[in-house]
Parts: C-alpha cells; structure tokens; sequence
C-alpha cells in the first residue's frame, strides 16, 4: 500500500491570547495523485492547517508526514523548496523575468544554468506560455492570467512531491478563472500531483477536487468525496456549505426555463 503523499495527525495549533485553537486535532490524509479541497468559512482554519504542512506556521502539538516522513526532521527551507506553493496573487518578484521568476527555486538549490533554462523553458511551454515570446518579460507586462501560469510554472519547478494551493484562482476573472481550473486539472493528472487546495468556493472544490474537507471553528466537519457530501451530510453546517453549488445550477436552470421577459417584470 502507498504511503500517503501528506498525512497529518492530531495536528493543532493555538495561537498566543486566543480562547480556543485556530486548528484543533485535525486528521486528514492526502493520497498520491489526490486532490484534497479543504473549504470552510473564514476563521474556520482551512488555511492555518496548509501553511502548517510547509511549516510557514508551526504547529503547537500534533505531526505532518510528507511521504511518511515527519517535516520537523527537515531544515524548513529546504523542506518549502521541496513542497510547490501557488497562492492568490501570485507573488511573482516585480524586477525579475518571467524565466527567472520560473527558475528561482532551482537557482537556490544550486543547479547548473544550463539545467535551469531548459527546465524553465519545458515549465513554460506546459503552462502555455511559449518560452520564446514569455521568458524575457516582466510580470508587469503580463495579464492575470497569464501570472497565475508563471506562479503555477514556478511551484512545479523542482518537481514537488506536493502542492499546496491557497485560492490561486480567486483573484482571476470568471472566464479566465475557468480555462486555469480546467489546464490545472488536466496538468495535475497528467503529472499525478498531489495538491492540497484551499478555497472558498464550494463549486471550485466540487469541479477540481477528488475529496473535500470541511473545516469549521478549526476542526474537520466532514470529508469525502463530493458525492457523499451532497448526498450525506454529517450536520447543517455541510449541508449548507456542499448546497451551494447545487442552488446556483437550479437557479441557473430556471432562469433558463423562464420565458423571454417573464423574469424582467
């Protein structure tokens, strides 16, 4: 049986005057080539639990396991460098091209020139950003879109165990939204990547994710696969949460039954 890409374990953090835990004793697992959506509201812990996993929080007890093995037996640096991380907003460095923008993490860990600009133009033709006409701009010169590619380049560049996504999509306009939920999908099979995505929008988790988490008042409410959520909510909270997706297609669908000017009364 694989070992499981991440696994945490009673993992719990209480952050210094706080009444209760941010994160309390959660335990979740993310299996190789799996897409793991952790949702919730805000202050539910969805995304101090993912900053735990990379260690850019540490957690107060509990452990992380990447590939079996506990991350606090790694310097944390080298382990984030190991570990992709795309977020809204991309971070891209304003004074850096794209091509070193893409290159960064390898150049930290000390490869060859020639080894970093053939693995930055190979990133970049497989986000779809042809080498040749991207490499040499600056991400000023770039539309959103076309950031998201480059940060989404940039977390593969050392070819991660794992992925971390904190809403990258959120910032992104519906249509362009769309097209990179739907070239992160098919690129995640493709490489069998295992991501943890965190976001707010329950139909983003449903479309791109094999299981969901639901977190609230930092514990997990619920996980499984989209299905069994829709179909069998454990309380009214991940009732309320899973239905979203499902009110926005019946209300689409009936404004779609609705007769020409019968809904502009």
């Amino acid at each position: 049986m694989d070992v499981p890409a991440i696994e945490l374990v009673a993992l719990t953090k209480c952050f210094r005057n706080a009444k209760k835990p941010a994160v309390d004793s959660v335990n979740l697992s993310v299996a190789q080539g799996e897409v793991l959506a952790i949702v919730g509201g805000s202050g539910s812990g969805k995304t101090t639990t993912l900053k735990m996993i990379n260690r850019l929080i540490e957690p107060t007890s509990g452990s992380v396991r990447v590939m079996g093995e506990d991350v606090t037996n790694r310097d944390p640096v080298i382990l984030r460098r190991s570990i992709g991380y795309a977020f809204q907003g991309v971070g891209l460095f304003p004074h850096m091209t794209v091509g070193q923008n893409v290159g960064v993490t390898l150049r930290l860990l000390s490869q060859a020139s020639e080894c970093v600009s053939k693995r930055v133009d190979e990133l970049l033709t497989m986000v779809e950003l042809p080498a040749d006409e991207y490499r040499d701009r600056l991400p000023a010169e770039l539309s959103g879109g076309q950031q998201q590619r480059v940060g989404f380049a940039r977390a593969l560049a050392s070819k991660p165990r794992a992925i971390l996504m904190d809403e990258p999509f959120g910032a992104l306009d519906p249509i362009t939204r769309d097209g990179l939920q739907q070239e992160f999908r098919s690129l995640q099979k493709k490489l069998q990547l295992s991501v943890v995505l965190v976001t707010h929008d329950m139909s983003e988790a449903v479309l791109l994710s094999d299981r969901v988490a639901v977190m609230h008042e930092g514990e997990v409410a619920q996980v499984g696969s989209p299905r069994e959520l829709l179909t069998n909510p454990v309380n009214d909270y991940v009732a309320q949460l899973i239905d979203t997706p499902r009110r926005h297609s019946d209300f689409i669908e009936s404004l779609m039954r609705t007769a020409p000017g019968e809904g502009t009364q």
